[in-house]
């Protein structure tokens, strides 16, 4: 605990489905009352189709330090990926902390709230084939390795089997509990050539809602031709038309219980390991009852209108954050367009958490299958009640940035990565956008997108700078090339020509190249280049240039400068080569020609005259120097 007030762990997937809702209210609803701080860490996978994508998603759980927590509750039940329910229960299992699912019965150590599934889908099912005499049945199923999905399944094979009907295997079609189950479930029958069955019976209503629309495309109509029953008993089948026959059960007394169970736990008692609660069959329209267990029409009406309303306002808000973050090109202005969001999102605090190396070439591969956060985080940017502040690092462990001094907050922790890739997560507190809204997911890959855009143009800026370093930098010798130097001197040249300056070009040539080459290798003559190209570089003062030209020829330009001058470089030059020499004690000595050129610059004057003047001075030097050596070898 944090100054003891206790701090629940939730971890869920998909919370913009309306089972998730209902419950995540419910347990909020328990946790104001009792003081609590919940964290929920939610997951938006198996929905993208990309198992990249879901490495991604999922990588929100390993962020979670249960230890750090009080207790946690577990809606395994939402993740479809069973690997991943199965480490989740492991490491809670490992933290000792007090942790409680729904309908799942296979761990001892939880404390287990049920609604009975079992009953109310066997009503449903005899219903169906008693009531309104169906015989040829499809059934579109959860994901079996979910308790309440495999419950529901058996219902049915139960029911079929005690009416001496058969479940026919290639009517039946295994579903993960999406909407978009049911139009690929009817697309599957549309294309398979078998007749119409007599009835859909759906695992829940999100598949069964887009059964009915589905059918209805197909020119079908429910329920004159075609049965459709789900299961929830959702605020949208209620008041669907066709009204569905489904299931009723007590969602959000199911979260506040388990909240409820967790505060007894903290507080000393001992709540039975298996709470369970009732549902039961609602007959609707969608099956030809007449009883319509709608809400009251005006009710229906304000609130369709509201959530229309808030989608486009969502809608509004999101086209106008992806227009501001498609102009942002530094961190800096990426944070400023989300921080101008945030501000229209249902929450009082808001935190951008990435991990320490977001910006670095990703070195983080995944592990067993599983993405991982950075050992630190930093909070670019916090926005609490309108106030901006970021946090510079902080432990991964510790989740949050920031530690609430008080109880009663609830944050929604939502993964940002690109692909498998962590790029970080931000968290929503006190707000109830990420279960409200229908595009919190989308504003999420939008984040997410625009990170990862402005890290791949960081190391884009990075590589351009670096081939424009090559361009006009010598990699050896680490001065100016001939195309760095012809770019700058130009124009400074241009300058001067303009202003009637005096200019002074020096043509330098290194002395023995080829001899230390042939009789040292070349990596000792690149290293007497480089040390002579170092001597020259520190001949430089201000307002004077130097590249290497070519091979062994090296040039300083200078503006500015007095007649004395190249008297002066070249006794300068010359001392700091002795010393050179001193330094590296090499076989061979470093020697160069020098040959300077002073003069105004003038209209019709070139860069590249100039430099001729300067080449052939040095040329004449050496010549000088060789007729010298071969007088001294007569001799």
């Amino acid at each position: 605990m944090i100054n003891d007030i206790p701090n629940i762990a939730v971890v869920v997937a998909g919370i913009d489905e309306e089972y998730q809702y209902n419950m995540i209210c419910g347990i909020n609803k328990a946790a104001k009352e009792n003081n609590f701080n919940i964290s929920y860490f939610a997951a938006f996978g198996e929905i993208i189709n990309s198992k990249q994508f879901d490495i991604g998603e999922y990588s929100i759980y390993n962020l979670i330090d249960f230890k750090s927590f009080d207790g946690a509750i577990l809606m395994t039940n939402t993740i479809s990926d069973a690997s991943v329910k199965q480490k989740l229960i492991s490491r809670i299992k490992d933290s000792g902390i007090p942790a409680v699912v729904f309908d799942c019965p296979d761990h001892p150590e939880f404390y287990n709230i049920c609604i009975n599934n079992t009953a109310p889908m066997e009503d449903i099912v005899r219903h169906v084939i008693n009531k309104h005499n169906a015989k040829t049945i499809n059934f579109i199923s959860g994901p079996l390795d979910n308790p309440e999905a495999l419950l529901r399944y058996n219902a049915f094979l139960k029911v079929m089997k005690e009416n001496g009907l058969q479940a026919d295997e290639s009517r039946i079609f295994y579903g993960s509990f999406r909407g978009t189950d049911g139009k690929n479930a009817v697309k599957e029958f549309a294309e398979s050539g078998m007749p119409l069955p007599d009835a859909f019976i759906c695992a829940n209503d999100a598949m069964a809602l887009t059964t009915v629309s589905s059918l209805e495309k197909l020119g079908y109509k429910v329920p004159d031709d075609v049965i459709v029953t789900g299961f929830d008993c959702t605020y949208n089948a209620r008041n669907f038309c066709p009204a569905l026959t489904s299931v009723k059960r007590p969602i959000f007394t199911a979260g506040r219980t388990a909240c409820e169970v967790i505060a007894r736990i903290l507080k000393g008692d001992q709540p039975p390991k298996t709470i369970s609660l009732e549902a039961y069959a609602v007959f609707s329209e969608s099956c030809g009852c007449k009883e319509v267990n709608s809400d009251d029409y005006v009710a229906y009406k304000k609130r369709t209108y509201n959530h229309i309303e808030s989608t486009n306002t969502s809608i509004s808000l999101l086209n106008r954050l992806t227009a501001a973050l498609a102009d942002t090109e530094t961190s800096s202005e990426l944070f400023d367009a989300i921080e101008a969001a945030i501000s229209e999102l249902d929450c009082e605090k808001f935190s951008l958490c990435l991990t320490e190396d977001w910006q670095d070439a990703f070195d983080r591969a995944p592990i067993d299958g599983e993405s991982y956060y950075s050992s630190y985080m930093t909070a670019p940017l916090i926005w609490d009640k309108g106030a901006r502040r970021s946090v510079g690092y902080f432990p991964s462990s510790n989740m949050f940035p920031e530690v609430f001094e008080e109880g009663g907050n609830i944050s929604y922790f939502l993964p940002l990565h690109f692909r498998e890739r962590c790029l970080g997560y931000y968290i929503i507190s006190n707000g109830n956008f990420p279960i409200e809204s229908l595009l919190c997911h989308t504003l999420t890959m939008s984040i997410s997108n625009s990170i990862e855009n402005i890290r791949k143009l960081f190391h884009l800026n990075k590589a351009m700078d670096e081939l424009n370093r090559l361009y006009v930098m010598d990699p050896l010798c680490n001065i100016y090339n001939r195309n760095g130097f012809i770019n700058i001197a130009d124009d400074i040249f241009r300058e001067c020509v303009a202003k009637h300056k005096k200019v002074m070009l020096t043509f330098i040539d290194m002395d023995g190249l080829k001899f230390i080459n042939d009789n040292y290798g070349h990596n000792e003559g690149d290293f007497a280049l480089q040390r002579l190209a170092s001597v020259i570089e520190d001949c430089c003062g201000h307002g004077s240039i130097c590249a290497r030209f070519g091979g062994d020829e090296f040039v300083i330009f200078s503006v500015d400068v007095n007649d004395g001058e190249a008297e002066a470089l070249e006794r300068k030059f010359n001392a700091k080569l002795d010393n050179m020499n001193a330094i590296i004690t090499k076989p061979y000595a470093l020697s160069a020609s020098f040959g300077s050129v002073i003069t105004t610059a003038n209209d019709g004057d070139t860069l590249y005259s100039v430099i001729k003047l300067a080449d052939d001075k040095m040329y004449d030097v050496k010549k000088m120097k060789k007729t010298t050596r071969r007088s001294e070898k007569l001799i």
